[in-house]
This record gives structure tokens, C-alpha cells and sequence, in this order.
């Protein structure tokens, strides 16, 4: 390696000989300090010993770019650092993974805070049912896609997309304020509820190591926000016993058998739509007349299967037997295939859901009421009406919380009732009489198998 004073001029002259790869000019003013020069290339260089005896050899930067004087001073900083026991190449990937984990963190509270919302869904989604899930992602979604099961328009933005369209770091109290202020006027209910999954949300995220230094400590715990939660009211949707006949009639008349029957199970089972429609055919028991429930209390409940609902069943084999009798929930474009039920584990299947079962069908009851001339009844409310209606009938108080997989409400209900299933059908099939006698509809007898008539499309 030539020593020699480097300037400017010298370094411009400086070329790499053809017959070699690389050439060197080294510095007489800085210990370390020279110029490599190849084909296509010149760079400053630092070149010393270790204190363990190593050589080692570190780019500073391209003579283009950098100064003599710069280039010394770099030289010097590097030679310091050999000084005192640093390896300056280990020095420099230590700075450069510093910067890297420093600009992450600013990348991160400057990220919306939707990031965290879908890792938070993900770690939690084993805990949740699906339904629960879906409502995690409806809430945050972008909105503007065109909507499924052959409804006009598009999707509008979840209600907390607002807010999780925010850094983290930016969702305080007076955010949530504003922001749960505006949605209780709106949507009281859904706004009561979002804002509940938003604080378990951010509890999680200041528990999160990744997140916990974003999180706006008293973001939906201020006297502030509480005062624009909505309160609490229990919904008081039930069919009356004088609307059972109009009712039934305009459920008997939706176009879709399997949607016909779903409902009408419903509202004979007292089942949350839920459990009715994650409902399989290994979990019904034609033989013993019973079916067992996913029960989100107890994990699963064994009823009845009443003589009514038994024959909606056996219709619904029945049509699986006869593909072309299928129609999905709303009308398909005829350019899309169906796949007949048949297939298909579930009792209540769906050929638009990517699930294959029934999901949201709460547009078709509706609609469905709304000819009946009756207004507000959720699909909840049906299992509202099985025990409001029960009373009618005079059955004991915990046999219909059975039935309804309620929690036992008192300690001989819970330690000292187990009542067998021959029991709870004796009840659970008076009162599917008494409200089919209400209706106009004559309850078939329980030795009888031929399924009951639902309508269908050929």
C-alpha cells in the first residue's frame, strides 16, 4: 500500500493498474486512513489492528461523496473506538440495528391503530365464537364493498373505524368522547357495545409489550366518557300470543324452506340463533327424538326434539334429496352454481356462506314481519317469545332455563334439579302445542314421521 499525502489531485489521478483487481494509496497524516481503487469504483478505507492482533479492513464511503478531511476524521473516530477494546464493524451494525429499532417505534405510533386491533383478534380469536369474531371485524372494517347474499349497495365503514383509523397513541379520552358522543345519538346500542370491545382492546394493548407505551392511560375510563355511554336497556322484542297465527303464515311463506324452518325452530327451541345454526346432523338424534346444542354457557345442552320441530327436520332431509327444491337466502345471479344441502353438515346450511352455514338471516326475518304487520322482533326476540310464551302453559320456571341453557338461578337449581330428558320433553312438547295451537297449526303425533309441508321453489 503507497504512502503518500492525499489530495485531491492525487486521489483523481489515482486508478487501478489493468493487471490488477484493486490498488491502494494510504495515508501519511492519519494512521489507517487510504483510498482502494478498483475497475470501476474508488472509496475511502480504514485499516488497523485489533488489540487481539486481527487486521481488519471497513469502508468509509465513496471519494465522490466524501471529503479528505471528512474522510480523516472518520479515520480518527474509528480509531479511537480500536482504542479503547471496540471492534468499530461491530460498533456500526450495533448503530444500525439501534436506528432500525428506533425507527420502527416511530413507524408503529405513527401506524393506525388497526394494526394492533387485527394482531389483538388474532391472539384472541380461539377464546371467541365466530359470531363474536365477525363482530370484531365488521366493526373495524373499511366499508365500500359490494354487500353479500344478493343485497343492493355497499358496506359502510364499521363504527370504530374511526377511531382505529388513529395511531394508538392518539386514541385518548377526549377522542373516545367525541367519538361515542356522536354514535349514541345514532346507534345507541351498537355504540355501547363497540365501546366495550374497545376498552377490552386497549386493556390488552397496554398489557402488550409492543404496545403498552402507546396506550393512553384513562382513554374509556374518564367521568367524561362514561357520561356519553348510553345506558343499558333490555330489549323487550316478543311475539305476542295474538301475533302467533300472522306469524307463522308469513314465516311458512319465506321463499327459502330451510330459512322457514330455522326460524320456526327458533322460536319452538328457544335456542340463540347462534347455537341453532352451527346446529349439525351428528348432533340430532332422530331415533331418540333429542338434539344437542353448542352451548355457550354450559358448552353443550341435550334437549328435545318436539313432534313440530322433528318434521321441520325431516322436510329439510327431504329436500336434500331434492337438490333443484334448494334456494339460497336471497335470489343468485343463474350464472352461479348451487351445492345442494345434502352435502353439507349442517342443518340449516347456506350455499352463499363461506362457512356453509346459515349466517345473518336476520334481513329475511325481518322482512318477513314487516308482512306479518309486526314491528322490531329480532331474531333474539324469538327466543325472548319461547319464554315469554311458556308462561302460558305453566311450566316450571327451570325447566324452561334448561331448555334455554340459562345458568340455574338458585342453589337447589343448581345442585339438587337434574332433570332426564323424558321430563324436559314432556314439558317442551306442551308448549310447542299450546303455541301451534295458537297459531292455527295442528302439532303432529309424535309416532309420526311424514315431514310437515314447507314451502319450496321448483
Amino acid at each position: 500500500m503507497t504512502r503518500v499525502n492525499l489530495t485531491a489531485h492525487g486521489i483523481f489521478k489515482f486508478a487501478c493498474p489493468d493487471e490488477k483487481a484493486q490498488a491502494f494509496l494510504r495515508d501519511t497524516k492519519t494512521p489507517g486512513l487510504g483510498v482502494r481503487a478498483t475497475k470501476s469504483t474508488k472509496a475511502f478505507i480504514f485499516q488497523a489492528k485489533l488489540k487481539d492482533g486481527r487486521t481488519i479492513r471497513t469502508t468509509i464511503g465513496d471519494v465522490r461523496a466524501w471529503g479528505i478531511d471528512d474522510a480523516r476524521r472518520e479515520a480518527r473516530r474509528l480509531q479511537m473506538l480500536i482504542d479503547q477494546g471496540h471492534d468499530p464493524r461491530e460498533v456500526q451494525r450495533e448503530i444500525i440495528a439501534e436506528t432500525a429499532e428506533k425507527n420502527e417505534r416511530t413507524r408503529a405510533r405513527q401506524a393506525p391503530a388497526l394494526e394492533a386491533w387485527a394482531e389483538y383478534i388474532a391472539s384472541r380469536r380461539h377464546q371467541w365464537s365466530e359470531t363474536y369474531a365477525l363482530q370484531h371485524e365488521q366493526a373495524a372494517q373499511a366499508g365500500g364493498e359490494p354487500r353479500r347474499y344478493g343485497r343492493q349497495g355497499e358496506t359502510i365503514p364499521g363504527i370504530l373505524r374511526p377511531i382505529l383509523a388513529r395511531p394508538l397513541q392518539q386514541i385518548d379520552a377526549a377522542t373516545v368522547q367525541a367519538w361515542l358522543k356522536t354514535e349514541a345519538t345514532i346507534r345507541p346500542t351498537r355504540a355501547r357495545f363497540a365501546f366495550a370491545i374497545l376498552r377490552t382492546f386497549l386493556n390488552w394493548c397496554a398489557e402488550h409489550p409492543d404496545y403498552k407505551d402507546m396506550v393512553q392511560p384513562g382513554a374509556c375510563d374518564s367521568r367524561a366518557v362514561r357520561q356519553e355511554l348510553p345506558k343499558k336497556k333490555a330489549r323487550q322484542d316478543a311475539l305476542l300470543r295474538e301475533q302467533l297465527p300472522v306469524w307463522f303464515a308469513a314465516v311458512r311463506a319465506v321463499r327459502n324452506p330451510i330459512a322457514a324452518a330455522y326460524f320456526q325452530a327458533l322460536l319452538l327451541t328457544g335456542a340463540r340463533s347462534g347455537e341453532l345454526a352451527g346446529l349439525k346432523w351428528e348432533d340430532v338424534d332422530l331415533v331418540w327424538n333429542s338434539m344437542t346444542i353448542r352451548d355457550k354457557v354450559e358448552g353443550e345442552r341435550t334437549i328435545p326434539l318436539t313432534p313440530y320441530v322433528r318434521e321441520l327436520l325431516l322436510s329439510l332431509k327431504a329436500i336434500n334429496e331434492r337438490p333443484s327444491n334448494v334456494v339460497a337466502l336471497t335470489p343468485e345471479p343463474r350464472t352461479r352454481s348451487r351445492t345442494s344441502p345434502k352435502s353439507s353438515p349442517w342443518v340449516f346450511p347456506s350455499t352463499r356462506s363461506p362457512s356453509g352455514k346459515r349466517v345473518n338471516p336476520g334481513t329475511t326475518h325481518k322482512r318477513a314481519c314487516t308482512a306479518a304487520g309486526i314491528d322490531h322482533l329480532t331474531l333474539h326476540g324469538l327466543r325472548r317469545s319461547f319464554g315469554s310464551l311458556a308462561e302460558w302453559t305453566e311450566t316450571p320456571a327451570g325447566i324452561v332455563a334448561q331448555i334455554m341453557g340459562h345458568k340455574p338461578s338458585a342453589t337447589a337449581e343448581k345442585h339438587y334439579r337434574v332433570r332426564p330428558l323424558d321430563l324436559l320433553r314432556m314439558w317442551h312438547t306442551k308448549i310447542e302445542a299450546w303455541i301451534l295451537e295458537q297459531a292455527g297449526i295442528e302439532q303432529p303425533n309424535e309416532r309420526q314421521a311424514t315431514p310437515v309441508a314447507v314451502h319450496s321453489t321448483t
